[in-house]
């Protein structure tokens, strides 16, 4: 009998042949959502016969490492199926770049893998038989090189997450329960329950009538065919409920899987998955946002038992994890890729994709729509010009009705420019206004501002260096002394401008992109109580006391709006939002595809040789690596930390650490370390040894040596 696998108190076995033939099953499964069960049946069947080696089965007594991962790819790559050699030579190790026919046994190549010199694996015959692969169904968007790399990482994905999902059922004795959630037809009839009430207002002439009118039109778009809507919805007009409407129904009507909800900032994300938890069930609801990576290159560890492959019906997550994950190599981060196939997917704040990769951002959507039964929803305030990027072979469909009447109803604000003012002048400035929201481009403007205004009362600054449950408690205050009527000034970076539901009578705004004013804006009386001329959004620019150095991602929109509101008086109307856009992206040109990932993937059409790993690399839509600090203030951190202490390991663990964490870049992280403040714990995590150095006013502060950092 030859095994798989044995149990840690080796009391079990599992054989080859019963983890082969499950993993294929699965893995099939998974496939046949984009038409490809055999493909993936096949790679489930092939991916471990290596495991048939004498090595291999000493190697379960307590042998030295060997390598099972590339027999099974090189069985196929011998037969032209590179396909399914790049899955399965880095079912482990991660997707390998194809290399060149030059390469040798020792390169990290798809070609150089299959020069290597195995381990005798041929026992796998008297149990195995190498299935047949039929024609893929695929069309290809452009040469065809990219949609066939985007196959690749799909079907990747389809048996890594069988791979991990059998040896886990293995491994723990079933104990770890999936898929318990409820239905898609139910989660709509709780949404339904919950809109009831608001359906029965025909006062278009109201605030709230005319969100039911937008609700009304998301319900009703739901059942259109497939393909990129966008849902242009000025800020006040309930966008976030309405999607989720649109998103469950089209779901419904086309037998879709579930709802993935794609967003730029943390603090966005907590606030909406709070909305979706409240009407759905917290249990049908996930939020992906933490940037703990869990990497193992042989058996599976405790450790992936923490890692997601959003098997769940509402995921919530953010642009960094949704496009770094298609664009990965890494197991990890390509497990979930198969459960976007047959997905809504809800692109929130659509105007935040990142410029510098927009077109490879684009194109993945697109091979999603087009090829892998999704659809995508472009949801924003500020809609961007984005349909000259998209395909010609995929149209897009407006959802909100009367577009240019939603907008003139629900501005309520004016917007002037002050022009150049110094910081003692803006704080002279919020000083005479007892609620006022100032949002500064710079880190450190917002700490001295800050700093200069706390010896008045109500003064807060909000920052993603406190974690979210410090974050939360945070909003929760300013929006009860907002509300109150009680003095509340907050200083703040751009962190604030979306999703966040606050309703000041006066805002602050250093000049940024056209998008970023237009949303600072619309935290300024948000709910239509007070009268527009009365609601000021005041835009300046500030008097630099120092050289401020801006990157390239910050300079350009700041120029090109500096433009458009010489050109325009009104720089929130949709014309000017439109001629902004348009000039930033003619700007931007070729950098829209930095990296040229596309053209690396096009030019390999014909050899199939694509560079999974380099491209993996290569795309970081924020090139600074980033740490994870776990703060343990509270109670509940302490438990937590208590718990990663003990060696406890689950999914639910690292997501409840989540939320006593704050991220910071590589250089911070040595800083803190170097001073013997952090603790390394398992999963990535670094515990803050002194929480001193975390306030309540300003969050984590780096400054340990020098003071020069300074976050929000």
């Amino acid at each position: 009998m030859f095994y798989a696998h044995i149990s840690e108190d080796k009391l079990r076995q599992q054989s080859i042949k019963n983890h082969l033939e499950e993993t294929a099953e699965l893995a099939g499964r998974f496939a046949s959502v984009f038409g490809v069960e055999k493909w993936g049946y096949g790679c489930g069947l092939m991916h471990d016969i290596g495991k048939y080696s004498s090595q291999f089965q000493a190697r379960l007594k307590g042998g030295p490492i060997t390598d099972h991962a590339t027999a099974g790819a090189k069985e196929l790559y011998l037969k032209k199926n590179y396909i399914c050699a790049y899955c399965i030579s880095g079912h482990h190790s991660g997707l390998l770049d194809g290399g060149t026919t030059a390469d040798t046994g020792g390169k990290a190549t798809l070609t150089g893998r299959m020069q290597k010199e195995l381990d005798d694996y041929q026992s796998y015959h008297a149990e195995i038989e190498i299935p047949e692969f039929p024609a893929i169904p695929l069309r290809p968007l452009g040469k065809g090189g990219f949609s066939m790399s985007f196959f690749i990482r799909m079907l990747f994905s389809c048996l890594v997450d069988a791979d991990y999902l059998d040896t886990e059922a293995f491994m723990t004795d079933n104990a770890v329960k999936r898929g318990n959630f409820d239905t898609i037809e139910i989660l709509f009839e709780r949404l339904q329950q919950h809109i009831a009430p608001w359906l029965q207002n025909e006062d278009y002439t109201t605030v709230n009538g005319r969100r039911t009118e937008i609700l009304k039109a998301c319900l009703e778009k739901g059942v259109a065919g497939q393909g990129i809507f966008q849902l242009t919805v000025p800020t006040g007009g309930g966008k976030t409920v309405s999607s989720l409407a649109f998103a469950l129904r089209h779901a419904i009507e086309h037998h879709m899987d579930r709802v993935i909800y794609v967003i730029p900032y943390t603090s966005i994300i907590e606030q909406n998955a709070q909305v979706f938890k409240n009407i759905l069930g917290k249990d049908n609801v996930l939020e992906d946002h933490c940037n703990v990576v869990y990497e193992d290159s042989e058996e599976l560890k405790k450790i992936q038992l923490a890692s997601e492959n959003w098997d769940c019906p509402i995921v919530v997550t953010t642009n960094i994890q949704f496009f770094e994950s298609l664009f990965s190599s890494k197991t990890t981060k390509c497990r979930k890729l198969h459960n976007m196939a047959n997905s809504v997917i809800i692109f929130d704040e659509a105007q935040m994709l990142p410029v510098k990769y927009l077109k490879p951002c684009i194109q993945a959507v697109s091979e999603l729509v087009y090829n892998y039964h999704s659809t995508a929803v472009l949801c924003t305030a500020t809609q961007p010009s984005l349909r000259p990027y998209f395909p010609k072979q995929l149209s897009i469909s407006e959802i909100c009705p009367r577009v240019e009447i939603q907008y003139d109803f629900f501005r309520r604000t004016i917007i002037k420019n002050r022009g150049e003012i110094s910081e003692e002048e803006l704080t002279d400035i919020l000083k005479e206004h007892t609620q006022a929201l100032c949002i500064l481009n710079s880190r450190r403007e917002v700490q001295r501002i800050y700093q200069s205004l706390q010896e008045e009362e109500g003064i807060f600054h909000l920052s993603t260096f406190m974690y979210p449950e410090h974050r939360k408690r945070q909003l929760r205050i300013i929006r009860e002394r907002l509300e109150n009527g009680q003095p509340c000034r907050l200083i703040a970076t751009s962190l604030v401008e979306a999703g966040v539901d606050f309703d000041f009578p006066a805002v602050f705004r250093e000049l940024a992109g056209v998008d970023s004013v237009i949303q600072a804006a619309g935290r300024c009386n948000r709910e239509g109580r007070r009268k527009k001329e009365d609601c000021i959004t005041t835009v300046f620019t500030m008097k630099k006391n120092e050289a401020v150095h801006f990157p390239p991602s910050l300079r350009r929109p700041l120029d090109v709006a500096a433009q458009i509101a010489e050109q325009y008086e009104d720089i929130a109307s949709l014309e000017a939002i439109e001629a902004y856009f348009k000039k930033l992206y003619r700007y931007e040109g070729e950098s829209l595809d930095v990296k040229n990932i596309i053209g690396q993937m096009e030019e390999k059409t014909r050899s199939l040789l694509f560079p999974f790993a380099s491209v993996s690399d290569q795309f970081k839509l924020i090139e600074n690596n980033t740490r994870t600090i776990l703060i343990a203030k509270e109670p509940e951190a302490k438990q937590l930390v208590e718990r990663i202490r003990r060696g406890e390991a689950s999914r639910q663990l690292v997501r409840d650490a989540g939320h006593y964490c704050v991220n910071i870049y590589e250089q911070d992280y040595e800083k803190l370390n170097g001073a013997g403040r952090l603790e390394a714990l398992d999963f990535d995590f670094f515990l803050l040894r002194n929480t001193e150095q975390y306030t309540e006013e300003m969050g984590l502060e780096i400054q340990v040596e020098r003071g020069e950092a300074v976050f929000f």
